[in-house]
Parts: structure tokens; sequence; C-alpha cells
């Protein structure tokens, strides 16, 4: 029973390979590129990488934890988007304060510290 349907047919390998099918199909791809970030940002993202490594060397408090939630959130926000929401720089602006004795204790914590003007 012939149709008037069209047929897809694929043979061999699509990895790496991007489909849209229907009249109003949207395909889009993006294989291995990441999300374009200014030089603020990959600074900021260096530096936040690092803070997070030192915290693991220090005796773990509430502060620490609440301090390397933000700074994990901060990372996953610049990696995913290539940048950081002013809202997520405020809170990490404000929990460094917060722990000035890391600051002065920590190196790394001084550079993300500085790199968002504490």
């Amino acid at each position: 029973m012939p149709t008037d349907e069209p047929n897809v047919n694929i043979s061999g390998g699509v990895s790496r390979s991007t489909f849209a099918i229907g009249s109003h199909a949207h395909a889009e791809s993006h294989h291995g590129t990441g999300v374009p970030r200014d030089q603020a940002a990959e600074e900021l993202l260096a530096a936040v990488r690092e803070l997070r490594a030192d915290l693991t060397r220090v005796r773990a408090s509430e502060e620490t934890a609440a301090l390397d939630e933000a700074l994990a959130d901060t990372e996953e926000e610049i990696t995913r988007t290539g940048a950081a929401a002013p809202s997520r720089l405020d809170r990490l602006r404000q929990l460094l304060q917060d722990s000035q004795a890391l600051v002065g204790l920590i190196a790394s914590a001084g550079a993300v510290a500085g790199l968002l003007g504490v």
C-alpha cells in the first residue's frame, strides 16, 4: 500500500550528527564547542577553581562549606553560560567579606576577592 509520506533511510554511522525531521523542525548543533568567555570570566573561573582546591586543605566549617557551594555554583554557571550573574558575584563578595581571616590565609581567596573588587 503506497503512501505519500517521505521516507528517511540512514545507513552507516551518524555519531556527532544533528537531525531535525518535519516541516517545522529545527536542529542546532554545538558539538565540541564551548561557550565563549571573555578574559575576565576566564580569570575568575581559574581563580574560583584554585580557591575550591585550596578549601579542601583547610578545616571544614559552615563558613567554608557555604563558600565552597557558592564557588561551585559560580564555576558551573561560568562553564555553562560564559559568565556569572551579578547576583552570584554579589553572593561571593559577601561570603569573602565575611571570611576575611580565610582571605588573608589563602592566597587564592585573595585572588578571587581581588577579581570581585573586594
